[in-house]
Order: structure tokens, then C-alpha cells, then sequence
């Protein structure tokens, strides 16, 4: 079925919308529709231009089960299409409705449903700074979280998040264990709901909300420490570099985040200033307080100068970390400096990322201001991610330098596209297209973000008669 989306059409259906749901929370002001239409999708000069004008009709804030039900069934029936929102914290235009309708914010959706010793369940809204809130007076807090954790969303950071803090003990949300369940809901006339267990539950993730909608997720969890932060500074680069390496391979350390800036990334950090001198090189540590001792024999041998220490307690007392300067915070923090710059993401290969660091700064100099996160791959290999600082000029300087990534072995996750497959160099999943054909099959969720659905109907034939597996994905 070909559905209208035509905005005009759309919009004579918002009336019949509001009528058939009279006791949700419906927003039709026009500045909060802008807002929650968009997220920091400007990171990107290429997503400025493209995704600006887009915003959705009319916006709607569920707090139940059945106020999901209930907007999902009217819209499915009217053919209105859906974007679902957490916080807004993506980076890819990933809840900006290309085709308008009805922006799903599920920020008020948000209840933690329980927590035991390694795992905790909440609905999609749920913000991940109150799940470890909740469960670190009992030991545990959420495995990997990304630097916007303070606001990020449960369900935000399963539809569109990779992994981040924490990730460097447990790898990226998709690797094996981190993602136990998720409970998501048919778009329907009559919507139904199905539990997904690991691994079918990964079929949703990291698709922007194109090929289900997520109500609840079930994830791992992991010890929480009492989290020293430390600023350790290098006049080398080879040397912050193959300290962050050692540190991160260091099995008796116990750590929870390790990222190395290139000067003059430390300059564009200006709240940090005290602690970041010109031409420096900085290596930020999480470490556990009682691997304090050994940390500190590793920078006196790689020649390291702390110039910033705090303790956990310290840490909560001020209500600054050193995770809101990591990772795509980085990003922001520096564009506040120069609004010029942009940033590419990248994968280094594990047992070789070292040397390709090297060789990407070698090759393209202070055009790519190196920033990478070490973590570990979904096979558990100690490796390292980057979120190189890029001076930007023009789009075609833009793709070359990410092909020249990739041409020598590093891989690159494109944030300059908002098409799912796109960013994962332009390959298209059959399973991810299946489960939109099961979830979604008007094809209303998100629409336009994801190729695949356009050749739907090729896919599943080929899924039915050479990939037996795809035609068991869970039915309604």
C-alpha cells in the first residue's frame, strides 16, 4: 500500500485525530512543535540544510500504555504517519519527521517497572541518570550510557544510540548481553503488543524508530564503582595515545572510560580551562578510587602530569563530570568554540587501532583533530572509537576524508545522512526490513528514513525462499 503523505492531506486529518483521542495530551504550539520536531542534527552542515524546514503537525505526550494504544489505533486507521521522540539527544535527524504527521514524545512515558542484580526493565521514556539513580544504592548501575545521560532516554538510546560510557568493559549496546528484551507495539488499527528476547530483540535497535515502536526495554546492568575522575596531560601525542592503550588493556584496572584529545581540542573545552594548557594532549580517566595507585604508577612511567583529580564523592558534590565532555559532547563543546567545525565517526580495527590513529593524524594533520573513546567490540577485542573534529569546507572535502578512512581499514559511521542504512555504508537489512513489514506494515513509522522499505517486496521474497530465518521473526 502506497500511503499519502502528502502535507496538505495530512493536515486535514489532525482534526479527526484530536476527536478520536480527547484524553491525551495533545501539543499544538507552534515553538514546541519546533523543538521537539528536531534534535542536534546541526552538528552536521549537511543535515542543516536538509532536515531545517521539516517539523511535524501537531505533537502528542502519552503516560500510558493505553494512550500509546490509543494514538497509535487512530493514526494507523487514518493513515497518519508517526515519529516517536525520547529527550532529543540524537545526533542524526532521527526524530525529525520528513513527512510531518504526529510526533510521538515519550518523555512521559517514563516509569522504572523494576530492578534486580544485573538488570533493570523501564518504559521508553524512562531518563537513563534516574535508572542509576534508582539502582546504584544497590550496587548496580546501567552498563553503557552516552555523555547526555542526565536527559537521554531509555528507549533513545536503544533506537539510535551506539553505546558510550562503559562501553569499554561491556562494548556497544549490541554486543551480547546488554539488550535482554523489548516489549513493542504494532502500528495498527488494532495494535497488538509483542516481547522480544535477545537476540531477536536487536532487530529493532539502532534503526531511528522506522521499523517498530519500543513501550519497554529489559537490559543489562553492571557493579557501580566509585568513579575517580583524572586530566592526565602529554607534551607527546604518540604518548597520551599508548598510555589511554595501556590503561585500557590493564586487566587489574578497573575503569569505566578512557578518551584521548588531540591538542587543541583541550583550548575548545573552555569550562575546563584551568586544567587544559595550550598544545597539551589530554588522556580523560574514569577509573575506580581503589585503582588510583596503579594509575598513578602508569602516568609516572609514561611521563603524564595530572592536572585534574576528583573523587566520586567530589564529583557528585560539584554536579560536574568529566562524561559531559566526552564522547559527541566533545562535539558540542568545541562547535561553541567554532561553529566551522563538524565531526565524523569512525572504527578502528581491534589489535590494530593504534597504529591507524596514528596514521590518520599522520595523513590528514590538523584538518582532523583526533578524539577517540576506547571501547570494546561486540566480540569483546579492545579497539577504540573516533570522534574526529573535522574543519569543514565543503561536502565533497567532507566524503573524501571519510573515504580516505575507509581506504585505509577504518570504518566509518556517516552522521552527514539521516537514512539508517546509509550510515552503515549504504547496506540495507533484510531483517531489519522484515520486522517493519510485521510491526509497520503501512509503513507509518518515521517514513522516508529507511531505503530498505522501497524494496520491501524483493527482500521478502528473497527472504522466503533462501533465509528460513527471517520468515520466524515473532508474528502478532
Amino acid at each position: 500500500m502506497t500511503m499519502n503523505f502528502d502535507p496538505t492531506h495530512i493536515a486535514s486529518l489532525i482534526p479527526q485525530l484530536i476527536e478520536r483521542c480527547p484524553a491525551v495530551e495533545w501539543i499544538t504550539d507552534d515553538s514546541r512543535i519546533d523543538r521537539l520536531s528536531h534534535d542536534f542534527y546541526w552538528f552536521s552542515p549537511v543535515l542543516k540544510r536538509a532536515l531545517e524546514p521539516m517539523r511535524a503537525h501537531i505533537g502528542v505526550r502519552p503516560r500510558t500504555e493505553d494512550e500509546i494504544r490509543a494514538v497509535v489505533s487512530a493514526c494507523a486507521t487514518l493513515g497518519v504517519p508517526i515519529t516517536a521522540r525520547g529527550s532529543g539527544t540524537g545526533n542524526y535527524g532521527q526524530c525529525i519527521p520528513l513527512h510531518g504527521g504526529v510526533l510521538l514524545d515519550l518523555s512521559g512515558y517514563n516509569q522504572l517497572l523494576w530492578h534486580k542484580p544485573g538488570v533493570v526493565r523501564g518504559q521508553a521514556g524512562l531518563r537513563l541518570g534516574d535508572i542509576d539513580a534508582r539502582t546504584r544504592p544497590a550496587g548496580w548501575e546501567l552498563r553503557c550510557v552516552p555523555s547526555t545521560y542526565r536527559s537521554a532516554s531509555l528507549g533513545g538510546l536503544y533506537g539510535g544510540g551506539f553505546g558510550g560510557v562503559g562501553s569499554i568493559n561491556f562494548g556497544p549496546l549490541a554486543a551480547h548481553g546488554n539488550v535482554l528484551g523489548v516489549k513493542a507495539i504494532s502500528i495498527e488499527p488494532e495494535p497488538r503488543t509483542v516481547e522480544l528476547r535477545a537476540p531477536e530483540a536487536l532487530v529493532l535497535h539502532h534503526a531511528y524508530g522506522t521499523n517498530g515502536l519500543v513501550l519497554e526495554l529489559e537490559v543489562g546492568l553492571g557493579t557501580a564503582h566509585d568513579w575517580m575522575e583524572s586530566i592526565v596531560l602529554f607534551d607527546d601525542f604518540d604518548a597520551a595515545l599508548t598510555f589511554a592503550d595501556t590503561v585500557a588493556n590493564a586487566p587489574g584496572i578497573v575503569k569505566k572510560s578512557v578518551t584521548v584529545f588531540a591538542a587543541p581540542i583541550g583550548e575548545m573545552l573552555t569550562m575546563l580551562a584551568a586544567h587544559l594548557p595550550a598544545a597539551k594532549h589530554a588522556v580523560f580517566v574514569l577509573t575506580a578510587e581503589f585503582s588510583e595507585q596503579v594509575l598513578a604508577q602508569l602516568i609516572t612511567e609514561f611521563g603524564g602530569v595530572v592536572s585534574y583529580r576528583k573523587t566520586a564523592d567530589e564529583v557528585k558534590k560539584s554536579n560536574r563530570t568529566l562524561v559531559e565532555f566526552t564522547w559527541n559532547h566533545t562535539t558540542l563543546h568545541a562547535m561553541k568554540v567554532d561553529k566551522s567545525l563538524t565531526y565524523i565517526q569512525s572504527g578502528f580495527t581491534p589489535g590494530d587501532h593504534v597504529r591507524q590513529v596514528r596514521e590518520m593524524r599522520n595523513l590528514l594533520g590538523d584538518e582532523v583533530i583526533t578524539h577517540v573513546e576506547f571501547i570494546r567490540s561486540r566480540d569483546g577485542l579492545m579497539t577504540c572509537a573516533g570522534l574526529q573534529l573535522v574543519r569543514y569546507t565543503t561536502d565533497a572535502r567532507l566524503n573524501e576524508i571519510m573515504q580516505m578512512h575507509r581506504d585505509h581499514g577504518v570504518s566509518i559511521a556517516n552522521p552527514h545522512v539521516y537514512h539508517v542504512e546509509d550510515g552503515k555504508q549504504g547496506v540495507i537489512s533484510a531483517e531489519v526490513v522484515a520486522a517493519k513489514l510485521r510491526f509497520d506494515p503501512q509503513g507509518l513509522l518515521n517514513p522516508g528514513k529507511l531505503r530498505g522499505w522501497e524494496q520491501r517486496e524483493q527482500l521478502a521474497l528473497d527472504a522466503r525462499s533462501a533465509t528460513p530465518t527471517l520468515a520466524t521473526l515473532p508474528r502478532f
